[in-house]
C-alpha cells in the first residue's frame, strides 16, 4: 500500500471519529492499568461489567492490596484467567505503593517490570493515561493491518514497528484507537463488513464481501 492510500485512510477514521479512545471504563491511570491488565484474553464489555464492581471498591492500589488475592478474585471471577490476574495485581499494587509513592509510573521499562504488564498493556497505558503516540497491537490490529495491507507482519511486533514507521506523527496517538474499533465494529475476524467500510475502496483485501 502506498503513502496516499494510507494517510486518506486514516485522514478518514479521523473525520469518523475525532477523539477515540478505549471502550474500557476508568477513572485515572491506576484504574486503567488494572482495567487493561484484566483485558487479556477477555471482552471490553465483561473487564467493564467486573471493575464497575471492584473499582468503588479499590480505586486506588493500596485499598487494592487490602483486597488481597482471595477478594480481588471474588470481584473478577466472570473472567478469563482471573486466578492469575488476581495474584498479578495484587503483586503490582504492592510495587506501585512500595516503589511509586501509588502511583503509575510514566516510563515503559517500568511500567514491563510490573506483574502480568507486557509490551501491549504498558503501550496502551502510555498512550491512553500519558498520551504517547505508542500503538498497542492486538489481534484486532494485527488482523486490519494485515488485511487491508496497511502494515502488513507475521508477528505482532513486526506490525507494530512497521505502522510506527508509516503512520505520520499527527495521527499517531489515535491511530491504534482507530484500528481496534474498526477491527472489532466493521473488520471483524470472520467476515469482514466491507459493505459498510468507510475505507473499502482503498483496502487492499482480496476477498471483500458485499454484506453490511
Amino acid at each position: 500500500m502506498n503513502k496516499e492510500k494510507r494517510i486518506e485512510i486514516l485522514k478518514r477514521f479521523r473525520d469518523n471519529n475525532p477523539n477515540p479512545t478505549t471502550e474500557l471504563e476508568f477513572n485515572s491511570d491506576f484504574e486503567l492499568l488494572i482495567a487493561v491488565l484484566l483485558s487479556a484474553q477477555a471482552t471490553d464489555v465483561g473487564v467493564n461489567k467486573a471493575t464497575r464492581k471492584l473499582f468503588p471498591v479499590a480505586d486506588n492500589p493500596q485499598d487494592m492490596l487490602d483486597l488481597g488475592v482471595d477478594g480481588v478474585k471474588d470481584y473478577i471471577k466472570t473472567i478469563g484467567l482471573f486466578n492469575s490476574k488476581a495474584e498479578n495485581i495484587i503483586k503490582t499494587c504492592k510495587i506501585l505503593v512500595d516503589k511509586y509513592d501509588g502511583e503509575v509510573p510514566e516510563d515503559r521499562e517500568a511500567l514491563e517490570a510490573l506483574p502480568g504488564v507486557g509490551r501491549k498493556t504498558a503501550n496502551v497505558v502510555l498512550n491512553t493515561a500519558f498520551g504517547w503516540p505508542t500503538i498497542a497491537v492486538d489481534t484486532h490490529i494485527f488482523r486490519v493491518a494485515n488485511r487491508t495491507k496497511f502494515a502488513p507482519g507475521k508477528t505482532v511486533r513486526a506490525v507494530e514497528d512497521r505502522l510506527e514507521k508509516v503512520i505520520p506523527s499527527e495521527f499517531k496517538v489515535d491511530a491504534h484507537h482507530w484500528f481496534i474499533l474498526h477491527g472489532r465494529y466493521t473488520c471483524i475476524a470472520r467476515k469482514p463488513r466491507c459493505g459498510s467500510c468507510i475505507i473499502e475502496d482503498l483496502c487492499e483485501y482480496k476477498h471483500k464481501t458485499s454484506d453490511d
